[in-house]
C-alpha cells in the first residue's frame, strides 16, 4: 500500500524502544492459553507508559511551532498529564496542567510526582473539557507566550500515530498474535493499534477495553480515519476492524472490584503491577474473555501494559 512512512513525521526522542514482549507463564497456565505482555510501562520517561509514544510526535510539533508553554488536561491523577509535564521539562518547555477536580486531588500519586517536577497545576471544577480548553486559551493569551494545547490523553490524529508505530514495532518482534488487548481511556492508543493492526498485523484482532463512558464507538473510527489521512493511506475503516468492551465499572477513575482483583492477580502471579484505573480494568476484561472461551489453547494473546503505576499510590 502506498502511504507516507511514519519516519517522515517529525518526532522528539523521549522513550526507550522497542519495549519488550514477555510471556506471562503463570497467568498462561491459569488461563490455558498463551498470554504475553507488551511492556509499554517501560518506555523510560517518568514511570513509563503509553503516552510517551504520543508525546514524541506531539511535542515535536510543539517545538516546531515555537511553543514555550505546553498545556494539557485530564483527571486529577492523569498519567498523561504527569508524563506530559516530564517530557516538557526535558525539552525545556513549561508545562501547565489544567485538570478536572475529580477523583483523588490530594498531593499523592501522580499529583505528588508533578509537585516533585515543579509543575504548575490548576484544578477546575468542571466535567466539560470545552471549559478547560477555553481556560488554556485565556491563560496562554494573558501570558503573551507561544503556547501549544495537547488534548486529553494526547488523543488526536497526530498522537494516534504513536500507536500505529507501536503496531509496526510489534510486527517486527517476531511473534504472531491472534489477539491484541488494550485499555481505552481517551481513544488514541486503541485507534492507533486498530489502524496499525490493519496496516502491519494482518490476522490480529484488536480489542479496546473501555474504562470511560465516552462514545468510543464514534471516537475510535474517527481517530483511525484522521490518522490514516495523515499517513495518506487509502484504507477502509469499519467496526469489523476491532472490538470494544465496556469495563468502566462504577465510573472513570473509580476502581472496580474486578479491576482490583486483576491488579492483585497479576502482582501475585507475575510480580508485575497494573493500575486500578486503566490496565487493571483492561486485564479484568481479558480474564472475562478467557472465562467466556474467547481464546483457544494455541492462541497467542498480547496485552498492552500502558503504564499508570503512579495511580497505585493515590488509592487505598
Amino acid at each position: 500500500m502506498d502511504m507516507k512512512d511514519l519516519n517522515q513525521f517529525p518526532r522528539v526522542s523521549l522513550g526507550v524502544f522497542p519495549t519488550p514482549i514477555q510471556r506471562l507463564n503463570n497467568i498462561s497456565q491459569l488461563l490455558h492459553t498463551n498470554i504475553y505482555v507488551k511492556r509499554d510501562d517501560l518506555t523510560g520517561l517518568g514511570l513509563g507508559g503509553n503516552k510517551t509514544r504520543k508525546l514524541e510526535f506531539l511535542l515535536a510539533d510543539a517545538k516546531n511551532r515555537g511553543a514555550e508553554i505546553v498545556f494539557t488536561t485530564g483527571g486529577a491523577q492523569s498519567n498523561h498529564a504527569m508524563l506530559s509535564a516530564a517530557a516538557a521539562n526535558r525539552l525545556g518547555m513549561k508545562a501547565v496542567l489544567i485538570l478536572k477536580q475529580r477523583g483523588v486531588t490530594e498531593i499523592r500519586g501522580n499529583r505528588f510526582l508533578e509537585s516533585l517536577m515543579g509543575t504548575e497545576v490548576i484544578l477546575m471544577d468542571t466535567d466539560d473539557y470545552a471549559d478547560i480548553y477555553a481556560e488554556m486559551d485565556r491563560i496562554g493569551s494573558a501570558r503573551g507566550l507561544v503556547y501549544y494545547k495537547i488534548p486529553c490523553g494526547g488523543s488526536n490524529a497526530l498522537g494516534t500515530l504513536g500507536y500505529v508505530d507501536c503496531a509496526r514495532e510489534i510486527s517486527r518482534q517476531g511473534i504472531f498474535f491472534d489477539h491484541l488487548i488494550c485499555a481505552e481511556g481517551s481513544g488514541g492508543t486503541m485507534a492507533g493499534l486498530a489502524l496499525g493492526g490493519k496496516l502491519f498485523l494482518p490476522g490480529t484482532k484488536v480489542y479496546g477495553m473501555m474504562v470511560d463512558s465516552d462514545p468510543f464507538e464514534e471516537i475510535t473510527p474517527r481517530l483511525m480515519r484522521e490518522a490514516a489521512d495523515l499517513l495518506e493511506a487509502d484504507i477502509g475503516i469499519s467496526d469489523r476492524d476491532y472490538s470494544l468492551r465496556d469495563m468502566c465499572g462504577p465510573g472513570y477513575a473509580i476502581p472496580s472490584d474486578e479491576g482490583n482483583a486483576a491488579v492483585r492477580l497479576v502482582a501475585e502471579k507475575e510480580g508485575m503491577f497494573l493500575d486500578p484505573v486503566y490496565t487493571g480494568k483492561a486485564f479484568a476484561g481479558l480474564l472475562k474473555m478467557a472465562e467466556e472461551g474467547a481464546f483457544r489453547e494455541s492462541d497467542r494473546v498480547l496485552f498492552l501494559h500502558s503504564g499508570g503505576a503512579g495511580g497505585l499510590f493515590a488509592v487505598g
